[in-house]
């Protein structure tokens, strides 16, 4: 049975590549990815390998400790990204909990995240060629710590099989969990200028966490390194003794998964309320925008993107502020617009088989155009306007702010044009309705870069006259250009709006049941 799990999770990924081609590349680049982190890493230990042993020792400590924190926590704030291994899956299956659990923690091994970490966790014992002692020690040690991180993951997903089945808790788990990503770089550069400040924080740090299942296995080599032979017993009997209660624990969580039944949430709501239907027009743009706009604030693929607008500015200060220069706040309203414009670029491929409630109903393509970007446009001009103007209350150059506000506006109307083109004629797979938004959907990543990445640059290019004109007023101070920045934008904008409201509608109506055909394929 133990044999059966594993050639099933080998088929699963087999079959993935033949589905598409694109999956393939997806995942030699992934590899490639993961090949230049394990070499950074590897040659890190190297290096560590030419100092006191005690620095190798916190350095694999903090390390260590950290790959756990991810190993355990990832799971719970990307739910949906690897379900290959969810539990609920074998609920109608009678097989053994011993033999199900082996096969589930092998199946775990095969992926690019694990062998990563194994050949990280086995490049670590090199690092102690100079004390024979420990770089021996440090293999069965890499071998449990390996295995602490697989079962750690399982606990992790088998304990959440209950509440990962409730809606909101994967909308909540999806939504939150963007915000330490978006904030990885505030949170870097903090935490970094508060250990340049205390250099004596690590090294305590690391004699901590060595007596803690966190970073109790990692610490028995550099112990023996340093002929502390009495503590890395204690501290190795600490790991192997955590990594049984985890794995006893994962059995308890991965049964009760088995027999308990997934959480199904009811809600009551009470007649009549038509929520922002109550709010449009009864056209079929004022449908469309009101169906559009429901999925902006219900689906958590859209809060996704709802949630980073706030904490754009936070990321741009700290990658900026540095050396006291707060120019780049007057750039932030065409970031915004820039960004919000492009979100709707790919609103057919979200809608899934949803999308053929549009052909059904016959709602032509200019009304399905212009319903979406009216729903984006209902946050996104306001977001725009504020963060176009609300800078300059701290910035001087007042003269500027018609060139900005032209700018914009510009990039806003314009990208609202080419993401309709965009979306009626490019598909590629995302997220299903309901899913995580982290998950990435087998051959879809290079297609998606592509669209996107052709799509931003001809955004770029489009706005380039109002562009041109606010550098032109920056660099005279001649008020005249920043002005003519904002009625160019205006103008050009608008004409680019229609244009592609015309040639999206146009696309649509010609390629309906394609575009059908494509979305439905991601099910």
């Amino acid at each position: 049975m133990v044999a059966h799990l594993v050639r099933l999770k080998l088929t699963l990924l087999r079959n993935g590549f033949k589905r598409s081609p694109w999956q393939l590349v997806g995942v030699i680049l992934g590899g490639l990815y993961a090949l230049g982190v394990l070499v950074l890493l590897i040659a890190g230990l190297v290096l560590l390998a030419t100092h006191e042993p005690g620095i190798g020792r916190m350095a694999v400590i903090l390390g260590g400790a950290a790959a756990f924190l991810g190993w355990a926590l990832i799971p719970m704030v990307a739910t949906g990204v690897d379900m290959t291994l969810d539990p609920a899956r074998f609920v109608t299956f009678a097989v053994p909990m011993r033999q199900l659990l082996l096969g589930l923690a092998i199946g775990g091994v095969i992926g690019i995240p694990c062998l990563v970490t194994l050949l990280a966790a086995l490049g670590q014992a090199a690092m102690w060629w100079r004390q024979p002692v420990a770089m021996v020690a440090a293999i069965p040690c890499a071998a449990v710590a390996v295995l602490t991180c697989i079962v750690l993951s399982r606990l992790t997903t088998s304990a959440s099989t209950t509440l990962a089945s409730s809606r909101r808790f994967k909308d909540l788990s999806g939504i939150i969990g963007i915000i330490p990503l978006m904030l990885l770089g505030p949170i870097i550069i903090g935490v970094t200028e508060g250990l340049q400040s205390s250099r004596d924080f690590l090294p305590s740090l690391a004699d901590t966490l060595a007596w803690t299942p966190l970073g109790s296995i990692w610490a028995v080599p550099g112990d023996l390194a340093l002929g502390n032979w009495g503590v890395a017993a204690a501290r190795f009997a600490i790991g192997a003794a955590f990594l049984a209660l985890i794995a006893w624990l994962w059995k308890i969580s991965l049964a009760r998964a088995l027999v308990t039944p997934p959480y199904n949430s009811v809600t009551r709501r009470a007649a009549g309320r038509l929520g922002f239907f109550s709010r449009f027009p009864a056209t079929p743009t004022g449908a469309v925008a009101a169906r559009a706009l429901t999925y902006w604030f219900k689906d958590p693929r859209y809060g996704a993107s709802l949630i980073s607008v706030p904490l754009i500015p936070v990321v741009m200060f700290f990658a900026f502020s540095q050396g006291g220069d707060f120019g780049f706040m007057m750039w932030l309203g065409p970031i915004m617009a820039f960004l919000l414009a492009f979100g709707i670029s790919a609103d057919i491929s979200y809608d899934n088989t949803a999308f053929a409630l549009h052909l059904t109903t016959g709602v032509s393509g200019l009304a399905d155009r212009a319903g979406r970007v009216l729903a984006c446009a209902v946050f996104a001009l306001p977001v725009t306007l504020v963060f176009a103007v609300v800078p300059f209350f701290w910035l001087a150059g007042w003269e500027l702010l018609p060139g900005v506000l032209g700018l914009s506006l510009g990039t806003l109307l314009t990208g609202f044009g080419l993401s309709s083109v965009v979306s009626a004629r490019y598909t590629y797979n995302v997220p299903l309705p309901g899913e995580s938004p982290f998950k990435t959907p087998p051959g879809s990543t290079t297609r998606m870069m592509i669209v996107q990445m052709g799509g931003m640059a001809v955004q770029l290019l489009l706005v380039l006259p109002e562009a041109g004109l606010l550098l032109a007023a920056m660099l005279t101070g001649d008020a005249i250009w920043s002005w003519a920045a904002l009625a160019v934008g205006l103008v050009l904008g608008a004409v680019l709006l229609f244009v592609g409201l015309r040639a999206g509608g146009k696309w649509y109506d010609r390629r309906a049941p394609e575009l059908l055909q494509a979305v439905a394929v991601n099910k």
